[in-house]
């Protein structure tokens, strides 16, 4: 296995480690158990902790954005928005993605980590921006309400339907709506006209 490849695969298992135990709390000796190296090779290729947790922020980063490319595809405005939310709430579903995030933030008491995390938010900021060219409002709302998704699939709060059963405000095909919100709301409008 070449060097690169040995990097990506501790990347790949800091990442899951990182979304457990956060920065503080991981230790190096855990992620090259679990990439199958040894500590002092995991030194050689990423110089310290700091590093290495920065390294796993960006494969966060980096999927998020390629999500959004790819969901939003030839689509533009609202409906790249739209497709852009879809994705995230199926990448969220990933839990070492998911926790990874929330532990980026957490660790921001750090200035190399506030620095380098604020920097790689407000790119994907610039992404949507330029990507949908809806108004600042609307990219405002789209990341407040990535952020809600970010609390509602950490707390599991998904499986308690009743938190949302009178959340009129969610819009149908929302991941945050009811699963039985478009039967309601058809039920509510009658047959159709013929």
């Amino acid at each position: 296995m070449s060097a690169d490849e040995r990097r990506g695969a501790v990347v790949a298992a800091a990442v899951r480690e990182f979304a457990r135990g956060g920065l503080d709390g991981t230790s190096t000796e855990t992620i090259a158990r679990r990439a199958g190296i040894s500590q002092p090779y995991l030194f050689r290729l990423f110089p310290t902790k700091l590093e290495l947790f920065l390294a796993a922020v960006s494969v966060c980063f980096d999927r998020v954005e390629a999500s959004f490319q790819a969901a939003s595809g030839e689509l533009e405005g609202e409906a790249a928005l739209v497709a852009m939310g879809m994705s995230y709430a199926t990448l969220i579903g990933d839990p070492d993605l998911l926790l990874l995030q929330l532990q980026a933030y957490a660790a921001s008491g750090n200035p190399e980590v506030r620095a380098y995390v604020r920097g790689r938010y407000e790119q994907l900021i610039g992404f949507v921006e330029r990507r949908t060219r809806v108004e600042p409002l609307a990219v405002r709302e789209f990341f407040a309400t990535g952020m809600l998704w970010n609390v509602v699939a950490a707390l599991g709060l998904r499986d308690f339907a009743e938190l949302w059963a009178k959340a009129d405000c969610v819009p149908p095909g929302d991941p945050l709506a009811r699963p039985d919100a478009d039967a309601d709301a058809d039920a509510e409008a009658g047959p159709a006209a013929g």
